[in-house]
């Protein structure tokens, strides 16, 4: 009677598993790609969001700049001058596709977006996709 396993057992046993990795990793990949996108849309619609309540419990108009390196929310002192209230990395920083930036979003004290306010944001990566879209009055679809 032998107590250990072969060579032959153990390289069976090895190749299974690689077959079997070989297998699960697209899926992962897919679903890396579709979390991020997800990630992504969130953070937009999450920063509209932010600009619209900002400019509603501060009294003032807010700037909401897009761009894909960063997400930036701007308080508007006075024509000429304007006071930082939120950053954020942009889609590109986890290789997120985006269309639709750069944009600056205006929101007034009332917390409704004025000038061109409405818009449609798609992000991609990989096979996966989600668009974003904002209405004027600040309620945001993601689809």
């Amino acid at each position: 009677m032998s107590r250990g396993t072969t060579l032959l057992e153990l390289l069976l046993v090895l190749a299974i598993a690689a077959v079997i990795t070989g297998l699960a990793a697209p899926a992962a990949g897919a679903l890396r790609d579709q979390l991020l996108v997800q990630e992504a849309a969130d953070l937009v619609a999450g920063a509209h969001a932010r600009a619209r309540l900002l400019a509603s419990v501060e009294r003032r108009v807010m700037l909401l700049t897009l761009t894909a390196d960063s997400l930036v929310l701007r308080a508007v002192e006075s024509p000429a001058d304007t006071t930082e209230r939120w950053r954020t990395t942009g889609p590109a920083a986890t290789r997120v596709a985006v269309t639709g930036f750069p944009r600056s979003v205006a929101f007034s004290p009332a917390g409704v977006a004025f000038g061109f306010a409405n818009g449609t944001y798609r992000f991609s990566r990989g096979r996966a996709g989600k668009q974003v879209i904002v209405s004027r009055y600040g309620r945001v679809r993601q689809e």
